[in-house]
């Protein structure tokens, strides 16, 4: 399951929180800020989703991330590798490196994480 990108916004400001109330959340926005209700029906859509929890303390709601923010970014990584790279994280790569304007150095620091998982991998 995904979120919209107006959940995703949503996420991000409880990601970072890790627990809040929904004042917290509205507070976190810049200017102009979302009504209560729309911040609300983004929560209500996203517990339903099964993204965030919450606990109850009398009127109020404490909202908390059911998911971590790796894990929901490697779900859509991991999805993207499938549908757009026929399963190949090669192609991927490949893709990535050729496709965005990464330095030198960048592209060597990708290299010294690849290497390092190299390492990791081997008997």
């Amino acid at each position: 399951m995904k979120l919209s990108p107006t959940e995703e916004t949503l996420m991000q400001h409880l990601w970072s929180r890790e627990r809040a109330f929904m004042k917290d959340l509205i507070d976190a926005y810049e200017e102009p800020k979302p009504a209560a209700t729309t911040v609300a029906t983004l929560l209500k859509r996203m517990t339903d989703k099964g993204f965030v929890g919450y606990r109850e303390y009398g009127n109020s709601r404490e909202y908390y991330p059911t998911i971590s923010r790796n894990d929901y970014f490697a779900k859509h990584v991991n999805g993207l590798i499938k549908n757009f790279f026929n399963n190949s994280a090669a192609q991927f790569a490949s893709f990535f490196t050729t496709e965005t304007n990464l330095s030198a150095a960048e592209l060597e620091a990708l290299k010294g994480l690849i290497d390092e998982q190299i390492q990791k991998k081997k008997p």
